[in-house]
């Protein structure tokens, strides 16, 4: 990690834009996470059995977005992508993935979402969550993913000093 150009949450705000803040603020943790590494650095596994590496998160986090943005609000068949059913966990395994791999999927999933988030006329718009046959409302979407975020960028700590020594942020 060469510097950290994240741009805080707001200490005051509205609830729609301190939500936004936050999920954009755990986005750019996560690419902060893998700045500097080489496609086998972001390769490197936590431990055995473990395919959890840091490309590992970024392509889980890709499935993460667009399991609850696009397919809960606009196409709930769009495919994985990663994996031909429903399986979050074929994501991690990033053994023969690239940085370029990851990143491109990643950013066109968050780039995606932030487009929904910005349509939507409220937080309380309604979307079909299709793994759980049931509605949910943007907010809850945008809650549910930036803990998806938190935990997952609590791995990345990890797994980057556990590359190279780095902690922080």
């Amino acid at each position: 990690m060469t510097s950290d150009t994240r741009t805080g949450p707001p200490a005051f705000g509205g609830e729609r834009e301190t939500l936004r803040a936050f999920l954009d603020y755990h986005r750019a943790t996560l690419a902060m996470k893998c700045e500097g590494l080489t496609d086998e650095e972001l390769r490197r596994r936590s431990m055995p059995p473990s395919t959890l590496s840091l490309l590992g998160l970024v392509r889980h986090m890709a499935e993460v977005e667009r399991a609850w943005f696009r397919r809960v609000f606009e196409d709930h068949d769009a495919p994985m992508v990663w994996s031909d059913e429903i399986d979050f966990q074929a994501a991690y395994d990033a053994s023969a993935s690239t940085r370029e791999e990851a990143f491109t999927a990643w950013e066109a999933e968050v780039a995606a979402s932030r487009r929904i988030e910005r349509e939507a006329a409220s937080l309380n718009v309604a979307g079909y969550q299709p793994r759980w046959q049931e509605e949910v409302s943007l907010r809850m979407v945008m809650i549910h993913v930036l803990l998806e975020y938190g935990r997952h960028n609590g791995h990345a700590d990890f797994l980057r000093e556990g590359v190279d020594g780095t902690v922080g942020a």
